[in-house]
């Protein structure tokens, strides 16, 4: 594999570029790179202006200022192996059942290159490296990274296809435990309302407005109630990014813990214990519960993990003793 070296350009702002800003003057001799990624560069203190690192994208350029951007060389492609333990709950020779803790990511993305689930996964079973995509090897579906417990991987290209056609005809079935604050009133229900990317933040979902975004149906049962809390079971039907999270901040039920969806309740966490909601090292949601049909035998597979220590001990401390 062939990989892009870094990179170093250098120029001197013409008289009649003065008072461009840096990101669009910049965009105009790097037409490779995004606007977005030209504003990492920048808070990351890789363009400089007049040998100072440039502050703000959004400065305002002078005639004869002299500019150098440094551009480091992109991750490559295929994944490196990394030896971190797995929890494993399954595996034989096509699948592969984890037991994920909170704080892990499931795949590399933005801010998250090393000390992922899928390169723990590369390093005890190679052969993933050829399953799905060379950076997302064996990776059926995913966990948020504050969510803990049951995540399958494919180890053979026939139980990808398995599983992901699985997933599309919505016959695999997720049970979540989630901790949600304030006292949901019906002992059960269904939240059917589509979801999409937020158009104020990049990094946010939302529910969309009616005839926009993609159908996510989510279905949940009251299981313990406490005085700010609902302890709750959920299933999805649909699975579309941190739908759970979303569905119930929209009906007024943010999880614990969860800092994007949560507002201020999440800064607040209703006079909990600090250690507490430290502790959940994530958002107050595990996976619980996965079924599915094994990809070769046509058998079920059902498989369960108990709540972790991190829920447990806030419902022990809700709990009247």
């Amino acid at each position: 594999m062939t990989s892009v070296a870094a990179r170093r350009v250098a120029a001197t702002v013409a008289g009649a570029e003065a008072g461009r800003r840096l990101d669009l003057w910049l965009a105009e001799r790097l037409p490779d790179l995004s606007r977005t990624r030209i504003k990492a560069l920048v808070d990351a203190g890789r363009i400089r202006v007049d040998d100072a690192p440039a502050l703000k994208a959004s400065r305002r350029l002078r005639s004869g200022e002299r500019v150098e951007a440094e551009i480091p060389s992109p991750p490559p492609e295929e994944m490196v192996p990394e030896a971190i333990p797995l929890a494993i709950v399954f595996e034989d020779d096509e699948v592969l059942v984890v037991d994920k803790p909170a704080g892990i990511v499931t795949h590399p993305g933005a801010g998250a290159r090393t000390g992922t689930l899928a390169a723990a996964a590369l390093a005890h079973a190679p052969g993933i490296a050829g399953v799905g995509g060379p950076r997302r090897p064996g990776i059926v579906h995913r966990l948020d990274k504050g969510t803990s417990g049951l995540i399958a991987l494919a180890k053979t290209s026939r139980a990808y296809d398995s599983l992901t056609a699985q997933l599309q005809r919505r016959t695999v079935s997720r049970r979540y435990l989630c901790l949600a604050h304030g006292a949901i009133r019906k002992e059960e229900g269904v939240i059917d309302a589509p979801i999409a990317r937020d158009p104020r933040s990049r990094v946010r979902m939302a529910v969309a407005r009616a005839g926009t975004g993609r159908r996510a149906v989510t279905r949940f049962r009251v299981l313990e109630r406490f005085r700010a809390f609902t302890f709750l079971e959920c299933r999805l039907e649909t699975g579309r990014t941190h739908q759970i999270r979303v569905h119930l901040a929209s009906i007024g039920h943010p999880l614990l813990g969860d800092e994007t969806y949560g507002g201020r309740r999440a800064r607040s966490d209703e006079a909990l214990p600090e250690d507490l909601v430290k502790g959940l090292g994530g958002v107050a949601l595990h996976a619980a519960g996965l079924s599915f049909l094994h990809p070769v035998t046509g058998e079920p597979v059902e498989l369960a993990s108990p709540l972790p220590n991190r829920i447990v001990r806030v419902l022990s401390h809700l709990r009247p003793r």
